[in-house]
């Protein structure tokens, strides 16, 4: 019995389950970077992302407050980060359509407790 060499090497398999794995990849990098609660950012000339260790306080359309994402009342939200090393960096991510009164009230809550790092994030215009 005569054994026939091989020709070619069908690699559309190996594309298939690649092209699977970048989709994956891709979808999940886009939930992580994204955040978890669904907060549309006023637009700035450039937008800043800061990569220490944050403490991330957001807003969203109805006004509700969230510390890394746990949703708080101002005198929660407090009470959470009166304890805090006052260096550590805060950002807070506001809806563009709040009442300005509460991001007031955070805001002024944050600097009353001593925190010199604040920051808002944007989006850059286009």
């Amino acid at each position: 019995m005569e054994e026939k060499e091989f020709d070619y090497i069908n690699v559309i398999p190996l594309v298939d389950v690649m092209l699977v794995l970048l989709t994956i990849v891709l979808t999940t990098s886009t939930f992580i970077a994204s955040g978890i609660i669904p907060v549309e950012l006023p637009r700035a000339s450039k937008s800043h992302e800061e990569t220490l260790k944050t403490q991330t306080v957001e807003i969203d359309k109805r006004g509700n407050i969230y510390l890394n994402s746990k949703l708080m009342s101002l005198e929660s939200l407090r009470d959470s980060i009166i304890s805090l090393d006052k260096t550590i960096p805060i950002l807070i991510r506001a809806d563009r359509d709040i009442s300005l009164q509460v991001f007031v009230d955070v805001l002024d809550i944050v600097k009353k407790l001593g925190f010199r790092k604040v920051s808002l994030q944007t989006e850059q215009k286009r």
